[in-house]
């Protein structure tokens, strides 16, 4: 008796502990130096084309690309920057 009860209480306890499992996510931390010092409403970073950056400042547009970039992820590094060769 003793011996099916902890069988049966072993079973559960690894039965528990595979259905709760979940895989680690990976450890980010921060944002990138784009996202860090975006200003509000200007699609262009001043790190990669200042010029763009200052001529889209001087015309008073709007375009929350960046913004949005950003905001979906930290990390983002715009194509102007070389986007897709800094991951």
């Amino acid at each position: 008796m003793k011996t099916t009860l902890l069988l049966a209480a072993t079973a559960l306890a690894l039965t528990a502990s595979v259905a709760t499992a979940r895989p680690m996510p990976r450890a980010s931390y921060g944002e990138s130096i784009y996202c860090a010092t975006r200003e509000a409403g200007n699609p262009h970073s001043r790190y990669c084309d200042y010029l763009a950056w200052s001529f889209w400042r001087r015309r008073g547009g709007w375009d929350s690309t960046l913004d949005n970039a950003c905001l979906m992820n930290p990390h983002y590094v715009p194509d102007e920057c070389g986007g897709a060769a800094h991951y």
